[in-house]
């Protein structure tokens, strides 16, 4: 069976993936783009942004298990669109007319609409269903392949706390950002289901891959 994966995601030291208030001019709150800065700097990021060069190293190679083997994704609707994105029928995401996905895109929300065809390869779909149905979907979608949870942080935490993933790479970035979105809350005793590695690198970051353990 295809597996369900989390790549990426930046958290700060007191475990939020993003800050507040979401808007359409600060899509990551009052956090800005901290969270995101040692990614940018990689070779991988830097293509994202349209910058010219980046970073090789480890930061880069870690980024780079982001796309391999990847046949759809699942996200919220919080990062699909800013608070009311709902209520303009021509908003088609941050990403603009070629999305950095290139797969189907599960676009959880509790007001659907029609499915957006892009550039790319990248369709986003909308569906209000719980984990466990969109992962089903997701899974029939991707042809084999693994889904990849993109967040936010309330996504990737219900789908963690309904233990339906079965790796998670987190990047702890060495700030505080004292509010906004928490992926821990109601997630105690996660360490006991996976095996958890370890890695710092230069540009101050903290890389933690938990690998769910086998039930057998």
């Amino acid at each position: 069976m295809s597996r369900t994966r989390i790549h990426n995601l930046s958290i700060s030291l007191d475990g939020y993936v993003a800050g507040e208030v979401q808007s359409l001019e600060t899509p990551m709150g009052h956090a800005g783009e901290r969270l995101h800065e040692w990614m940018f700097a990689t070779s991988f990021g830097a293509r994202l942004v349209g910058a010219p060069a980046g970073s090789a190293g480890v930061d880069d190679a870690m980024a780079r298990w982001h796309e391999p083997g990847i046949g759809a994704e699942i996200m919220g609707a919080g990062k699909f669109g800013p608070p009311g994105w709902q209520d303009d029928a021509e908003w088609r995401g941050w990403w603009g007319s070629e999305p950095p996905f290139h797969t189907p895109v599960l676009v959880l929300t509790h007001r659907p609409r029609e499915a957006i065809e892009m550039a790319g390869g990248t369709t986003f779909h909308f569906l209000e269903a719980s984990p466990a149905e969109a992962l089903d979907v997701a899974r029939r979608a991707a042809g084999g392949l693994d889904v990849r949870i993109g967040g936010g942080a309330t996504v990737a935490r219900q789908f963690i706390a309904a233990g339906l993933v079965d790796h998670i790479h987190l990047v702890q970035v060495p700030i505080v950002l004292g509010r906004g979105a928490s992926l821990w809350d109601g997630l105690e005793g996660l360490e006991h289901s996976y095996d958890i590695e370890v890695v710092s690198t230069p540009s101050g970051v903290t890389h933690l891959t938990l690998t769910r353990r086998s039930s057998g």
